[in-house]
């Protein structure tokens, strides 16, 4: 299989986890580097042995094959487009884009051009994930019938060096956190039909008390707490709630029940995490030994991409997934404010699973 080399737009807070991600698959090997903030591209390139370029140069060199978009939300979807317009399969750091006409834009773009376009999360890629999809795919809990998935915080303003943009258009828990738990619930139980919810707008602005912005006071143009009901093309219903607005909760991230048994799922945030089972008739849950590597992080789903991209075969971070996801999060947001259930048009093919059994820096058979 031959390496594919990578860019990166974007050094910004989360850039060196995609440095971490990305080096165990030889697939793909990081090069050059490209930051609105030309300092910061160079200290990063410098600390982490990549080329600092402008965007632009980066764009027009010829080796680079895909390109990492670490911009903001809001920005996403232009510069994706730019880097297909480039010639270059494009990954997109989650959400999307901010609005599902955007996100429409780059996916079309990249069907049009005949280039890959992917999307994180890829977490779902994880040991902790892909043993529970291996669970449910192997007949462990029945079909599912219901799901849970809560993520609760105050907010991020108390440690992110740069949170106001988690306030406005592209943020808020739903797009900032939703993308994990929406991707981690189709990962696991396909795609979703229809979406109905209740959502509000608790604080108008917040107050940060982080070291680089003590004190700031960010404007809030998003609903910060959401609660929805997403009923899936399988006729299983679930609970979601995304929230800025709680101080604490002992809450389980998700949890799937099936025809025979219930399932708990690992944090969608990580890679790693325990799978629990509980069988129908029991009253005890036990963990389920691991069938997929921990070992892995950020960048995996570019890994795949790349090797899908030589293979032929669908990538499973892909564009139509994380299009899936935008629309549903948007869905959330018309929901609340129309009080109706929304239908979600698009849809497709759940992702296929992991092998087992792989073995680190390896994604294929």
């Amino acid at each position: 299989m031959q390496t594919l080399n990578v860019g990166i737009i974007g050094t910004g807070n989360i850039a060196p986890a995609y440095i971490r991600g990305c080096a165990p698959f030889d697939v793909i090997e990081l090069t050059a580097c490209a930051d609105i903030l030309t300092d910061r591209a160079q200290a990063f390139a410098a600390e982490h042995g990549l080329a600092a370029c402008s965007m632009d140069d980066l764009l027009a060199r010829d080796d680079i094959d895909i390109v990492i978009n670490l911009t903001i939300p809001v920005a996403h979807a232009e510069v994706s487009l730019q880097i297909i317009e480039a010639g270059k399969h494009a990954y997109c750091e989650k959400p999307f884009a901010v609005d599902r006409a955007d996100g429409a834009r780059v996916v079309s773009a990249a069907q049009a051009a005949g280039l890959r376009i992917g999307c994180a999360p890829d977490t779902f890629l994880g040991g902790g994930g892909q043993t529970a999809r291996k669970a449910i795919d192997d007949g462990l809990i029945g079909a599912p019938v219901a799901a849970t998935a809560f993520w609760m915080s105050r907010g991020h303003e108390s440690w992110h060096p740069n949170a106001g943009f988690y306030y406005l258009k592209g943020g808020g828990p739903h797009f900032d956190m939703g993308p994990y738990y929406l991707t981690a619930l189709v990962n696991l139980m396909g795609p979703v039909a229809r979406v109905s919810s209740s959502a509000q707008r608790t604080f108008s602005e917040r107050v940060a008390t982080s070291d680089a912005l003590m004190g700031q006071v960010l404007p809030v143009e998003v609903n910060t707490h959401v609660a929805g009901t997403l009923e899936f093309e399988s006729g299983a219903i679930a609970t979601l709630i995304l929230s800025y607005d709680v101080w604490g909760n002992h809450l389980p991230e998700i949890e799937i029940h099936g025809e025979s048994g219930s399932l708990s799922v690992p944090d969608p945030n990580r890679f790693d995490g325990e799978a629990r089972l509980l069988k129908g008739g029991t009253s005890g849950w036990a963990g389920i030994p691991l069938t997929h590597t921990t070992n892995i992080g950020r960048g995996a789903g570019v890994a795949d991409m790349a090797y899908a991209i030589q293979s032929g075969r669908p990538h499973r971070a892909s564009g139509d997934l994380a299009f899936h996801v935008l629309d549903i999060m948007q869905a959330l947001d018309e929901s609340a404010a129309q009080a109706r259930h929304i239908e979600i048009t698009s849809t497709l093919d759940q992702p296929a699973a992991l092998p087992a059994g792989l073995a680190d820096g390896v994604l294929d058979a």
